[in-house]
């Protein structure tokens, strides 16, 4: 078997890993670069077959569902099959109609954690990982006797980092050659960790409890932990939790019961919907699919007149609504995405027009990604013959920080 990752030796996003095993070949994600957001103008890695198609490219196997991994299989020939989570894929679909760009992808097959897959040559065994983008695996990866482990994304401090653990007490063995993400290289000192997703809790206790009035939280309704952490805290405060329809549809997606959703069993938790989205919803033709949240519908004059009992999963063109409503009074927004996305776009303006309010405006936020302590901690778990960096901008630092580091770089074939 041999490898060669397309991106992702020098660059977060763009992700792409094509192995080769007895004429056959699979591609570990084939996602949209960071730097080239516009699908229309993307270019495809150098993959034989990709946009043609041919009969030895087998698969393309998503690690998980966020769009630096999968956003350039729309792009790919219809005719790969693609491989992927089975909420990972209900995620998306639900997701698609209400985001530029979205994609409702089909997979042939499912990865399931433990579970090992065959296609042709590989044998391909996912581990569940905790991560910001639900259902997220790393991959095992077996073929011609050699063995890979692609850590996909992953962290320890989610709120399923019980799984970091567990695969650190039982990882896999014998892996030769070892595909490590480093996102938080050069973004976190290496002594340093990240907040966990239960301070995060406490910390947005906190703010909604000194909120005397609507309390706008904006975060991506497709990072589940952290619409479960806005959740568990807005309960905690005797607040309800706003979602708009694409955030009920997204919920609703996951399949888990214990994912707080709009629907009966679940207290502290309704739906709103704004008048762009009711719009949207008409126009795209699926306006029927807010029926089912009717019993937890909240109309704008209840926002404004309960204002200091909720929570709103929020971005930037709400305001419109809130406005309108005259629900504004008191009101404080907290920003629990990357900071990078304020330095212009939505973010930015957002920002400004908080500021132009005077609306408390201030970040709480954690990385999705594993902290450098934690990345020794599985490095030094799993021992591989070879180390490789992927998804980092500090590719540098590695050497100095594990073991049987190799630097590779892009294009570059390695045999294993």
């Amino acid at each position: 078997m041999r490898l060669r990752i397309h991106r992702g030796t020098r660059e977060i996003g763009g992700t792409c890993v094509e192995l080769e095993c007895e004429g056959a070949r699979i591609l570990l994600d084939l996602g949209l670069p960071l730097n080239e957001p516009d699908l229309s103008v993307a270019r495809l890695p150098d993959v034989v077959g990709l946009e043609s198609g041919s009969a030895d490219l087998l698969a393309i196997v998503l690690s998980h569902g966020h769009r630096d991994h999968w956003g350039l299989v729309p792009k790919a020939n219809s005719a790969i099959p693609v491989v992927m989570g089975t909420a990972a894929e209900a995620v998306l679909g639900a997701a698609a109609a209400f985001i530029p760009g979205g994609v409702a992808l089909k997979a042939s097959q499912y990865l399931v954690s433990d579970k090992t897959l065959t296609i042709g040559p590989f044998k391909i065994t996912p581990h569940i990982v905790d991560h910001s983008g639900f259902d997220a695996y790393a991959l095992e990866v077996e073929g011609g006797a050699k063995r890979l482990f692609y850590s996909g994304d992953l962290r320890a401090h989610g709120r399923k980092g019980g799984l970091f653990e567990r695969l650190v007490r039982n990882p896999p063995r014998e892996i030769d050659v070892m595909l490590m993400e480093g996102s938080s290289l050069g973004r976190l000192a290496i002594d340093q960790a990240f907040p966990s997703e239960k301070d995060l809790e406490q910390q947005f206790l906190d703010r909604f409890n000194r909120t005397s009035g609507i309390a706008l939280v904006a975060c991506s309704a497709q990072n589940i932990d952290r619409v479960v952490t806005v959740y568990r805290a807005a309960k905690r405060a005797g607040r309800t939790l706003l979602v708009d329809a694409y955030a009920a549809e997204v919920l609703s997606a996951t399949g888990y019961d214990t994912i707080p959703k709009p629907e009966h069993g679940w207290s502290n938790i309704a739906v709103h919907i704004p008048q762009a989205q009711r719009i949207q919803l008409v126009r795209s033709g699926i306006a029927s699919l807010v029926d089912r949240y009717r019993e937890f519908r909240v109309w704008p004059e209840q926002i404004r007149d309960n204002a200091s009992q909720l929570v709103m999963l929020f971005r930037g063109w709400m305001m419109r609504d809130l406005e309108r409503a005259d629900a504004l009074s008191g009101a404080r927004v907290i920003w629990s995405q990357w900071d990078g996305y304020l330095a212009d776009g939505a973010g930015a303006r957002l920002k400004n027009e908080c500021e132009t309010r005077n609306i408390p405006f201030e970040t709480i936020h954690t990385s999705g990604h594993a902290s450098v302590p934690d990345l020794k901690r599985l490095a030094a778990a799993i021992a591989p013959g070879r180390l490789i960096p992927i998804h980092t901008f500090g590719r540098e630092a590695f050497p100095g920080l594990f073991d049987n580091v190799m630097l590779a770089e892009d294009g570059e074939w390695i045999d294993l």
